[in-house]
């Protein structure tokens, strides 16, 4: 099997199929490094999504502090990515570019999906494609798309939202999970919105005591 590459925060360019992708590495401390690598999507960019969305760092930093490798990354046609907004459709494709290359790198790790938003639409439809051990779906915009045709994200995943969400209806989300298989562990932050203005600290709290990893060993 093929060793990991070591893991050395800062941008990076991962080819995409529209062209390059414009993306972050973050590594955790190396004695804390487990054997987990995730990749974060940003809300949607044509309300302002990008990788620097203060939901998405808090999710790289979320996953940092309990040992996992990131990689979040600019859909086409954001910031320095190629190409131009696809609706959804060249967003799954440019997912998919980035989580093989972090396969690649790191081949004997899981991977996880994460997503914020639009973000979490384009990683839940395109989870099925690849090996995701995992995935963390904040504020999964069920009421602007067709969830239905959609896999579960499994038993193991997170969704989180806030009961104040002023784009996604908490109600929205409930009804989704509750109508899942195999459904994963439902988070709602009370007073949280869809942004989590004033409750990222909040945020990351959560996210981690849901991880539930354990000591490194």
């Amino acid at each position: 099997m093929r060793q990991s590459s070591p893991c050395e925060s800062g941008p990076v360019t991962i080819q995409g199929p529209a062209g390059p992708l414009e993306a972050l590495l973050a590594c955790p401390e190396a004695e804390s490094e487990r054997p987990i690598q995730a990749v974060i999507c940003h809300p949607h960019p044509l309300y302002g999504g990008t990788l620097q969305n203060k939901v998405v760092h808090t999710l790289a930093r979320s996953f940092a502090e309990v040992g996992v490798r990131t990689v979040r990354f600019n859909f086409r046609g954001v910031g320095r990515s190629a190409g131009s907004f696809d609706d959804g459709n060249g967003e799954s494709d440019d997912l998919l570019a980035v989580a093989d290359w972090v396969r690649g790198r790191n081949p004997s790790a899981e991977t996880w999906f994460a997503g914020f938003s639009f973000g979490a639409y384009v990683a839940l439809r395109t989870a099925a494609q690849r090996p995701v051990s995992r995935m963390v779906l904040v504020a999964p915009p069920v009421n602007l798309y067709d969830f239905s045709a959609l896999p579960s994200p499994g038993r193991t995943s997170i969704v989180l939202l806030g009961d104040q969400d002023e784009v996604v209806p908490v109600r929205s989300v409930q009804d989704w999970v509750a109508g899942l298989d195999d459904p994963p562990h439902l988070l709602i932050m009370h007073g949280a919105g869809h942004f989590f203005h004033g409750r990222l600290n909040d945020l990351r709290a959560s996210l981690q005591d849901a991880l539930a990893l354990g000591p490194v060993r």
